[in-house]
């Protein structure tokens, strides 16, 4: 089978325990640095599918490779390539698809439930998981592209997750593992502190529900990438 490409936009934000459950499947895949200077290829056609990580840009910043990313996905969907983006990455395919992305009411950092809902495609996803705590930190949200289900919805954000035939775009963090948590929280200390939101934890309290929260999350990342790996290109 050909790599997944996944895509990182910031050297904190990389595929995390999707490269764990990727790798104990025996699954190839290609990190693309763009943090780093690297290219957006100009074809999915080399790739299996197509992975967006999160990054502290928006996707509305007029920034060099987001038009090629934006390509890039468009072309992807036209071909059947699935495509999952991850914060960032789903407001990236919700751009490409003509969704719009705009703020969200408030600022999401911290743990937070979101729920499954109430339709075919959800349960299709996530057929054992009515709810779960998921990781949050972005303070825009996506509309959901022409076609597409919503999936999973929180009371600070309505969209938390659509999907569109294989294509998965998720803006909460289900790639989430402690160590990322940790790093995130030292990175992003200034920007909570400066925060004023009843959706925006303390490092502390974040990192206190870690325990508790991470065997869930984790198992919320295998069924839906479960289902999103099933739709690969060989």
């Amino acid at each position: 089978m050909k790599p997944i490409a996944i895509f990182r936009h910031a050297p904190s934000e990389g595929p995390g325990y999707l490269a764990t459950f990727l790798e104990e499947r025996g699954l190839a895949w290609k990190l693309v640095a763009i943090d780093a200077g690297e290219g957006v290829p100009a074809s999915p056609g080399a790739f299996a599918g197509l992975v967006f990580m999160g990054g502290p840009m928006s996707v509305n910043d007029d920034l060099p490779w987001i038009p090629p990313a934006l390509s890039l996905i468009r072309l992807a969907v036209q071909h059947g390539i699935p495509v999952l983006g991850h914060c960032l990455g789903s407001q990236l395919m919700a751009k490409a698809l003509d969704g719009r992305v705009t703020r969200n009411p408030v600022k999401e950092i911290g743990w937070g439930r979101v729920e499954r809902a109430d339709n075919a495609e959800a349960r299709a996803w996530l057929p054992d998981l009515a709810a779960f705590e998921a990781f949050h930190w972005h303070g825009e949200t996506f509309s959901l592209p022409p076609g597409a289900a919503r999936i999973l919805g929180s009371t600070h954000c309505t969209n938390q997750a659509f999907v569109l035939g294989p294509h998965l775009g998720m803006q909460c963090h289900v790639e989430m593992t402690g160590p990322m948590i940790r790093e995130w929280c030292v990175l992003g200390a200034d920007e909570i502190a400066a925060a004023s939101s009843p959706a925006v934890q303390s490092p502390e309290r974040m990192q206190s529900l870690n325990a508790a929260n991470l065997p869930g999350l984790h198992a919320a990342a295998e069924a839906l990438y479960t289902r999103w790996t099933a739709g690969l290109q060989a």
